[in-house]
């Protein structure tokens, strides 16, 4: 929208009602074969071939798919953690054994997750991972990532700083959602690489 020739900064909320309804209109072949592109792109990933632990997630609805790239982390014998949210909305964490093994959950009326069965591990479990995976809705080319605004993956950042753990943080989108600038706040952190079906962008 513009005020006298000057475009005003859109603010998170509008970004994320915009890039939602796009990922809406995405048909299940769409998704699909993104996600078949996106498990390659970063199983080359040399942070991820040399990982012995990635904290991950199950990805949801029109959500860039995940589950091809979970499944072959664990065929490589990778220890994949994904995320039980909590009634705070902070994050626990299990194991990922098998598709089979995933827990339908829904979460206080919003969607339906799918979660770990097993052993809960805390919260501090994410803090051994070497590359934590996470979702988001954009990312800008300062590597500042565009999340839901529920501030779960806000807690998980803040607690690998306490932690001094420095795990590679890795965004999963599809093409369009890299974009010039978004929003940031004091306490958001810039993420080190967003893998995309069509290729890797790294930030410094």
């Amino acid at each position: 929208m513009s005020h006298g020739g000057r475009t005003a900064e859109p603010d998170k909320r509008t970004l994320r009602r915009e890039f939602l309804t796009v990922r809406s209109r995405l048909t299940a072949d769409d998704v699909r074969e993104s996600a078949a592109a996106l498990a390659g792109r970063a199983l080359a990933l040399p942070e991820l071939a040399g990982a012995g632990t990635v904290a991950a997630y199950v990805s949801v609805g029109s959500e860039p798919g995940t589950l091809a790239l979970l499944d072959a982390l664990r065929a490589r014998g990778v220890r994949v953690l994904l995320p039980v949210l909590l009634p705070d909305n902070d994050l626990d964490w299990g194991e990922y054994a098998t598709r089979a093994a995933l827990a339908r959950v829904r979460r206080g009326g919003r969607m339906t997750l799918r979660e770990p069965a097993g052993e809960r591990l805390g919260p501090d479990a994410v803090t051994g991972a070497d590359v934590v995976l996470l979702p988001g809705l954009a990312v800008d080319a300062r590597g500042m990532r565009l999340g839901r605004g529920g501030g779960s993956y806000d807690r998980v950042l803040a607690r690998l700083e306490h932690a001094r753990a420095d795990p590679a943080l890795v965004v999963l989108l599809y093409d369009g959602e890299v974009v010039e600038r978004i929003p940031a706040e004091p306490h958001d952190r810039p993420v080190h690489a967003v893998v995309t079906p069509s290729g890797v962008r790294r930030f410094g």
